[in-house]
């Protein structure tokens, strides 16, 4: 029995050992997904690329900002204060049956040490010469320098505006709601006040040209002011006036003022900009109900130099002299870094 029990065992040893071993069923890798890579999308200029799936062409830039300021009351008592900003714009443009669908929005945070503030700076839509959402004004643009003060009050509103372009010209007329204007502030903005503005301008040679206005419906006033720029020799010279009314939120610096610059392009990366203003009846009068009878003037110089590529330092400083007033020298430095 012991051998009979020893041979059995043995075969069956045997038979097992000769028997194949099956390994478990292989893992197969799933097919990889195909992944659609970004199109550079260069129907609307540098810099935009197609969001993946759509022909919607996306462009993506902004700018970090640092600044030091002096001059009286800068913050609080003190005569200097440092700021730093960050700011991303998105852009977004598609063809339509009516020309290109276009939408901006542009994020901003203020950082002042230890507190910051962020903001909607801008968000809008514009499609066949139609914008409407939050914008700058026509009465945002001004001379190249930094000193000169051609608004008044907030230039970005809540607004629907049509802007007609042909080549070098243009023309067109804007609702915009004044929360922040003359009338908030002198308390006589019972609700939003409406504002209406129009501008013309463009370019003939090498002197390009604006002509604006608008009407306060609140304070029952409005302003006026024009702008001409000429390439003249290594620079441009810069001319502009204004007109007010009455005490309006386009325009209530002064009753009048002219304002002159000369941006003289002194190398590839120096720019210079000295500038001079002059203001009849600047300021409000006791009241707040009309300008004052005092005469104002300003005199200014910045100072714009590219470091590298999308880097540039600015500074300017300017001293404004008020009848009847103390005199004001007031400047800031600037590093900028835009994408």
């Amino acid at each position: 029995m012991n051998i009979r029990m020893v041979m059995l065992t043995s075969a069956a040893a045997l038979a097992a050992a000769a028997s194949p071993v099956f390994a478990a069923d292989a893992i197969v890798a799933a097919e990889p997904e195909a992944v659609e890579y970004v199109r550079v999308c260069d129907a609307y200029g540098t810099g935009y690329f197609y969001i993946p799936g759509t022909e919607t062409c996306l462009k993506v830039g902004g700018y970090l900002r640092f600044e030091v300021y002096g001059g009286p009351n800068q913050k609080g008592t003190s005569d200097w204060n440092a700021r730093t900003r960050a700011q991303v714009q998105f852009t977004a443009k598609s063809d339509t049956e009516y020309g290109p669908l276009t939408g901006v929005i542009v994020l901003r945070n203020n950082g002042d040490n230890s507190s910051t503030t962020s903001t909607l700076d801008s968000a809008y839509i514009d499609i066949a010469g139609i914008r409407a959402g939050l914008f700058y004004s026509w009465w945002d643009d001004d001379l190249s320098g930094e000193p000169d003060v051609l608004s008044s009050y907030q230039t970005l509103h809540n607004s629907i505006r049509y802007q007609y372009e042909s080549g070098d010209f243009y023309a067109g007329i804007s609702v915009d709601e004044l929360e922040d204007g003359a009338g908030a502030e002198r308390g006589t903005n019972s609700g939003n006040a409406v504002g209406i503005a129009a501008a013309i301008g463009g370019k003939a040679g090498v002197v390009s040209y604006q002509l604006i206005g608008g009407y306060d419906t609140d304070t029952e006033d409005g302003a006026i002011r024009g702008m001409l720029f000429a390439d003249i020799g290594p620079g441009t010279l810069g001319l502009a006036a204004a007109y007010a009314t009455g005490i309006n939120s386009y325009y209530d610096e002064s009753e009048w003022t002219v304002a002159a610059e000369y941006a003289a392009k002194v190398t590839d990366k120096w720019t210079i900009t000295p500038m001079a203003q002059y203001f009849g009846n600047y300021g409000h009068n006791a009241t707040d109900t009309d300008f004052s009878s005092n005469d104002a003037w300003k005199v200014g110089v910045t100072v714009d130099y590219q470091i590298v590529d999308n880097l540039y330092a600015k500074a300017t400083v300017d001293y404004t002299d008020v009848d009847h007033e103390d005199s004001v020298t007031k400047g800031f430095f600037r590093l900028q870094r835009a994408f």
